[in-house]
């Protein structure tokens, strides 16, 4: 039994860390210029036109709430499947979220499922956005729901926080990165350590609209604008000779200190160099683990890449019927770290939570509202109760999936 293999770890180098070092000598180790230089290099992948790095992925989602000017009596669809931030970030605007439900095998919100939140979210207010999510790298049918969100007037911000090295193509035979917003106004990212780069915290939004992206500028920065072309108070932001007084700011909205530090961004930087080479080993894990999951017709259910788009993978989910097996997920889980091996869940469905079945219960549209245990979720419900995160990070070896494989075999009934 060798060393721990847990479901996800961050890959540094040492060029990352000579990087970081590196900005660590300089004189701006915040709002210096590497954080312009990680947009570019994100630029360069994302092939949006504009790219907004921030504090986390958190942030980056909220961000993209606050410059579509959601608030209260806006209505937000979001999949009942993802991590807790999805819902929240558009919650903190003040809108009210109604969870969509999702594929039982990929955890994706369906066309059938937007149109059926849609319906529900006509009763409560103004049907504004949906935040679809690419959960564990894989794309949703992203031309399906942009067609109906478009028949709706929705607008679509990308949850694309696992999927950061994806590649999709459009029904014309079109191929275009994730996150180019070729369907949605807005895409957002996370450099969380176990994503696909990592830069400790971080994220970004993407964008194509030069207007959304003004306004997520000055939102990451407290509502700030140093740009004397922008600024609204001339007589006072101006010297005699109509040169702009170099101390001078306005506080032109209500924003956030939302802002990422050069340090994060010369990893990010560092790392982004990486990315083909950490996409293309991920890449080959997964394709391990369908081989050896196939080879031994192990009764695991699990997602291969669809020939529609490259998937830049995050986590690798295999489905396992707890039920038939005797044992439960639990059971599972500590059999397996006794073993060496890390797993995770996710993840539980948002709808779940206490906040939410508080939010829910005590809210004007009770009746309207599904109860979040009920039948309304049975696509969420049944891909909760069989998924479980197996390791998967770039220093893992092929050894590793096949010492995966065999503890995971040891458990199965074949």
């Amino acid at each position: 039994m060798g060393e721990f293999l847990p479901y996800g770890r961050q890959s540094i180098t040492d060029t990352d860390i000579e990087a970081v070092i590196s900005v660590l000598k300089q004189d701006l180790i915040t709002s210096g210029p590497m954080v312009e230089t990680f947009e570019q290099s994100l630029q360069q992948h994302i092939k949006a036109k504009h790219i907004m790095a921030c504090s986390n992925g958190t942030a980056a989602l909220h961000l993209a709430s606050m410059a579509l000017g959601l608030g209260e009596g806006d209505v937000v669809i979001v999949p009942a499947i993802s991590f807790v931030a999805t819902a929240n970030a558009p919650a903190m605007t003040g809108a009210t979220i109604v969870f969509s439900d999702v594929d039982p095998l990929t955890g994706h919100m369906r066309p059938q499922d937007l149109e059926k939140a849609i319906a529900t979210g006509k009763k409560l207010g103004r049907l504004r956005a949906v935040f679809p999510v690419h959960l564990n790298g894989l794309c949703c049918d992203m031309a399906a729901l942009a067609a109906i969100a478009k028949n709706h007037d929705l607008a679509i911000v990308e949850d694309a926080c696992h999927a950061l090295g994806g590649v999709q193509r459009s029904q014309d035979g079109q191929e275009f990165p994730v996150g180019a917003c070729h369907y949605s106004s807005l895409s957002c990212f996370s450099f969380h350590p176990v994503k696909t780069i990592a830069t400790g915290e971080g994220g970004a939004v993407a964008t194509n609209d030069p207007n959304l992206a003004k306004k997520i500028r000055l939102l990451r920065n407290h509502g700030i604008e140093r740009n004397a072309k922008y600024w609204t108070q001339k007589p006072v932001s101006t010297a005699q000779d109509n040169a702009p007084i170099p101390w001078y700011y306005e506080m032109q909205n209500l924003g956030y200190n939302y802002r990422i530090c050069d340090i994060l961004c010369a990893l990010g930087t560092s790392q982004l160099k990486r990315l083909g080479e950490i996409i293309a080993k991920r890449q080959q894990l997964v394709e391990s683990y369908h081989q050896q999951i196939l080879a031994r017709k192990l009764p695991l259910r699990s997602i291969s890449q669809p020939q529609t788009y490259k998937v830049g993978w995050h986590l690798f989910v295999v489905g396992i019927d707890f039920r038939a097996l005797g044992l439960s997920r639990g059971q599972v889980m500590q059999a397996l770290k006794n073993k060496n091996i890390g797993t995770q869940v996710h993840y539980i469905p948002i709808p779940w939570q206490p906040y939410w079945q508080k939010k829910h219960a005590s809210s004007d549209a009770a009746d309207i509202l599904p109860d979040a245990r009920s039948g309304n979720w049975l696509g969420a419900r049944d891909y909760y109760d069989q998924c479980l995160s197996l390791p998967l990070y770039p220093s893992m070896q092929d050894r590793d999936v096949t010492y995966v494989i065999d503890q995971l075999a040891a458990l199965l009934p074949i």
